[in-house]
């Protein structure tokens, strides 16, 4: 039998593509301060803590894979409660974090529509927005941002708009920390269900914003346009230090949430009974994410006129615990020697490392994770702000 030609070939995953910059990072006294990755630090609230361990001595059975009631209820009244939309839980299903739903949307929805080949993601975005499209055999489109690092939905051509099987969202954005306003959305929204094209919104940050004057920014969520053709994802590894769990949900559309379970159910996608428990627990409490969210400010101030002085600028917008970086001095609209990689080897020389923007589809920039305790955080800006430590391209 003769293979039609050669298979899928997985590139190099994007963080890996780090080592020698983690290997210089590592040779100064101190060792490297790692803020290349967003994993949680921070400790895991106590009353998610205390829910997982009384619920792990009744765990012997499987747990429903479209998630307990009590964990779509919580979920369904954390959005009423904190983004004052109503959600049936019926249309609220559980998920083993989110980045499995993001890779795997796209493949999921594609069985149910075929006639639909195009995935459209944000130009500058999380790299698994490409990756679902890759791994379902779909196009992989993306959509210039505007200077506001927004979608610019009118530089869709209209021959992917018709072939657009699902539009992916992320506000507030990974890596820029963009916020998107609610009239923003609602045009975005309305785009695409003229067209018949799936929204799916990555929310997962949408606890972690502040308006310009430093305020907690209320959450905002496509479902405040209605439910037609939407999805949302929802994740609890940030807003509650719960990465190792990996726990999230879906809400949105009945008819397109109840696929999903459906098929969900065939695939074995199954949280584990304690997490579920502890993830119920999780969203009905707002005071651990308050505590989180003002842990993120405080790193935020702490860390922007530090790196001002050290004539890095954060060219982002005010929401989450990523900074988007460049030289002070760089026109990264039209320099070309705005170099990402070339700033992320200067940092790395002083012991930091951070991902280059080109992993994210923007090479002129570098990304900032503050999710490193504060000494840690201390370090690296005491670093960075040493004379001479960021020498400046020759």
């Amino acid at each position: 039998m003769t293979h039609p030609g050669p298979g899928f070939t997985p590139p190099p995953y994007p963080h890996d593509r780090l080592g020698p910059l983690a290997a210089t990072a590592a040779r100064v006294e101190g060792g490297c301060v790692d803020v290349s990755v967003g994993t949680p630090v921070d400790p895991t609230p106590d009353v998610v803590v205390e829910a997982l361990r009384d619920a792990a001595r009744a765990a012997m059975g499987y747990p429903p894979s479209v998630g307990t009631l009590a964990l779509r209820e919580a979920a369904a009244g954390w959005v009423e409660r904190r983004a004052g939309v109503v959600v049936d839980p019926e249309a609220v299903i559980t998920c083993v974090g989110t980045k499995e739903v993001v890779a795997s949307l796209p493949r999921l929805l594609g069985l149910r529509d075929p006639t639909r080949d195009t995935v459209l993601y944000p130009a500058v975005s999380y790299p698994t927005y490409e990756m679902g499209a890759r791994l379902a055999g779909l196009r992989a489109v993306p959509v210039p941002l505007d200077t506001e690092w927004r979608l610019d939905i009118d530089a869709i051509a209209d021959a992917d708009a018709r072939r657009a099987l699902v539009l992916w969202l992320n506000y507030p954005a990974n890596p820029t920390g963009a916020a998107a306003s609610t009239g923003h959305l609602t045009a975005l929204v309305d785009w695409a269900r003229a067209r018949g094209v799936v929204v799916a919104s990555d929310e997962c940050y949408t606890e972690l914003a502040w308006t310009p004057a430093g305020d907690p920014a209320p959450p905002t969520t496509v479902l405040s346009t209605g439910p037609e053709g939407v999805l949302v994802v929802h994740s609890l590894s940030k807003r509650s230090n719960m990465a190792g769990l990996r726990s999230g949900f879906i809400a949105g559309d009945v008819g397109l949430v109840r696929y999903l379970g459906e098929v969900r159910k065939h695939a074995g996608m199954m949280v584990p009974a304690p997490v579920q428990a502890a993830a119920a627990a999780a969203w009905a409490d707002d005071t651990h994410v308050d505590e989180q969210r003002a842990r993120y400010r405080a790193r935020r101030d702490r860390a922007l006129p530090a790196l001002r002085r050290a004539g890095l600028v954060h060219r982002g917008g005010d929401a989450t615990f990523y900074l988007w970086l460049a030289d002070a001095d760089a026109d990264t609209e039209a320099d070309p020697a705005a170099d990402g990689w070339a700033l992320a080897a200067r940092l790395a020389a002083r012991g930091l490392l951070v991902a280059p923007g080109e992993l994210y589809g923007d090479p002129r920039h570098v990304r900032v994770a503050l999710t490193v305790t504060d000494d840690r955080l201390a370090l690296a800006l005491d670093r960075v702000t040493s004379p001479g430590a960021v020498p400046q391209p020759t």
